[in-house]
């Protein structure tokens, strides 16, 4: 473990299924993760950073004891591991379900028999909770992976993440219970953020992460509009603030420029057309600070 007063942020970046969308937001954030020939010790372009790839379990797991300060994991493996950590920020990426799930011909009328059972799980604690506030009476068994093939032979039930369910289904099992939803996440240790150095590197990090989320979620839109409509077509603009506007060329009206919602594009383009807007442009963002 690194000396706790060092003013390097030590990173976690998780390894498996979160990697991909991980990397796509920092490289969208304009920060490059350069891969040497230590594989688990990219290099980031902020040179404050001190970065390691782990599962995101592991992850957790450092954030709790303090050997990393940051990192990427879901909220399933927080929950699970009952870690002392910091939220700062949901990416809602790779957006999961813990579900309960059994073999279609074990079940009465859709729920699990009146019997004792046995249970697999990489989830632990989650599971032992699960057992008891249903009030079944069940084994547990701890899986390392490929937990849906446990069933029938290894265990009656399972308890796992999913995104759509087609694992589930390819194996015969059928959803009995949900037990929480988990996405990704940036976590702190909690002491990092009491160090005035860390915590002010840790929320510049946080803002250029949060800039591309936000940006995914609006469109720069760009439309001219008479001088007579100005005010109509601004009244229905779903601006940050306020839209910036310029005089036209020749002082032949005005150009309204906003950051709006992209899932709202549909009907606001219809409702921009009916106030006298033209020449509608609608350009991506990469990154949005408000």
């Amino acid at each position: 473990m690194q000396n706790g007063e060092t003013k390097q942020i030590r990173l976690g970046l998780p390894k498996g299924r979160m990697e991909k969308g991980v990397l796509q937001v920092l490289a969208e954030a304009g920060i490059q993760v350069r891969t040497t020939s230590r594989a688990y010790r990219p290099v980031l372009s902020l040179p404050e950073f001190d970065t390691k790839v782990h599962k995101p379990q592991d992850i957790v797991e450092m954030l709790h004891h303090g050997s990393r300060d940051i990192g990427f994991s879901g909220a399933d493996w927080v929950t699970e591991l009952e870690a002392e950590v910091v939220e700062l920020i949901d990416l809602k990426l790779d957006p999961v379900r813990l579900v309960a799930a059994a073999p279609e011909a074990l079940l009465e009328n859709g729920r699990l028999p009146k019997r004792q059972l046995v249970v697999a799980s990489e989830y632990e604690r989650l599971s032992r909770r699960w057992i008891s506030e249903s009030g079944i009476d069940a084994t547990f068994v701890r899986s390392f992976g490929a937990t849906e093939v446990f069933p029938p032979e290894d265990a009656d039930c399972i308890i796992d993440n999913t995104a759509t369910g087609a694992t589930l289904r390819a194996n015969g099992l059928s959803i009995v219970d949900d037990i929480m939803t988990s996405s990704t996440r940036l976590y702190a240790n909690p002491r990092a953020l009491e160090n005035p150095s860390k915590r002010e590197h840790i929320e510049r990090f946080v803002v250029l992460i949060r800039s591309v989320l936000d940006a995914r979620e609006r469109v720069m839109l760009e439309v001219n509009v008479s001088r007579e409509d100005l005010e109509s077509l601004v009244e229905v603009l779903p601006c940050l603030r306020k839209p910036t506007i310029a005089s036209l060329h020749g002082d032949d009206g005005y150009v309204v420029k906003a950051a709006v919602p992209r899932k709202e594009l549909p009907l606001l383009i219809t409702e921009i057309k009916a106030r006298g807007g033209t020449g509608i442009v609608v350009t991506l963002i990469t990154q949005l600070v408000p």
